[in-house]
């Protein structure tokens, strides 16, 4: 499973004061954690800086690879970001993330080829999110045809059907789950991934209905997902599902989880 740690994002209560005041110590402590735990890429994202975005996420990217042995997954809405983040990234970053709207596709298809980077591609075009799993393959269609014609591999796509809450409509987890098996179903080797706490926006004890809803993802053929890697619930579960699907061979990444008493 692709995990991409998502904790150091200036949108968080613990994270924005540290950004604030470049306390790299901090920052680096939050991303060594998230590796210990499991995460294959560092998500960075301080899009609440609106006035000066480049800069601090240069600054993170920065501080988190001089710490850490990994690559990041560089989270920005604004390209001139991403850009400036890319050029001081060690290895292949992860890039969050493409669309099929016409201004972000063209902003961003130039930066993944020039920097040989991955790419996170949402579900949505100029009409908006789509609703149905059929609507939502047509959007994948049209992006992995684009991508493909880049030559970008197809196990450098993760596809995000976009994750819409229940609380508006019921079927929008199905709609989901549909969406990511068909993906796997009509375009191999490439990725799938998701947030998964819209899912339950608007309702009570949201925890429960995201752990649920990673379980059927990933039953589904999900392979990445955007998550806490220190909520050892969550985690838990994702372990067990792997195993449980024949992703684990003869179960070792259970039992050195149950070792290291994560299921505890």
């Amino acid at each position: 499973m692709i995990i991409v740690g998502e904790l150091i994002n200036s949108s968080r209560k613990a994270i924005a004061p540290a950004v604030e005041s470049r306390d790299a110590a901090f920052i680096q402590e939050v991303a060594q954690k998230q590796l210990d735990a499991g995460a294959t890429y560092i998500d960075v994202n301080c899009g609440t800086r609106v006035h000066d975005e480049p800069e601090m996420l240069t600054w993170l990217v920065e501080t988190v690879q001089a710490a850490v042995n990994a690559p990041l997954c560089i989270d920005s809405p604004n390209p001139v970001a991403i850009e400036a983040a890319l050029k001081v990234h060690k290895g292949q970053a992860l890039i969050n993330s493409i669309s099929a709207e016409k201004e972000r596709y063209e902003a961003i298809l130039p930066l993944i080829t020039k920097h040989n980077a991955r790419i996170m591609a949402l579900c949505m075009d100029d009409t908006g999110m789509p609703e149905t799993a059929e609507q939502r393959l047509v959007i994948v269609e049209r992006l992995y045809k684009g991508l493909t014609e880049a030559c970008v591999k197809p196990e450098d796509i993760f596809f995000d059907p976009l994750v819409k809450p229940i609380s508006v409509n019921t079927n929008f987890g199905n709609e989901v789950l549909e969406t990511i098996k068909e993906i796997h179903a009509r375009y191999p080797g490439v990725h799938t991934t998701c947030g998964l706490s819209n899912i339950s926006f608007g309702l009570p004890v949201r925890k429960l209905l995201n752990q649920a809803f990673l379980v059927m993802c990933i039953a589904n053929g999900m392979d990445s997902a955007i998550l806490d890697p220190l909520d050892n619930q969550i985690m838990s579960l994702l372990i067990a599902s792997e195993a449980l699907v024949g992703r684990d061979d003869y179960c070792m990444n259970y039992l050195t989880a149950q070792r290291k008493g994560i299921f505890s």
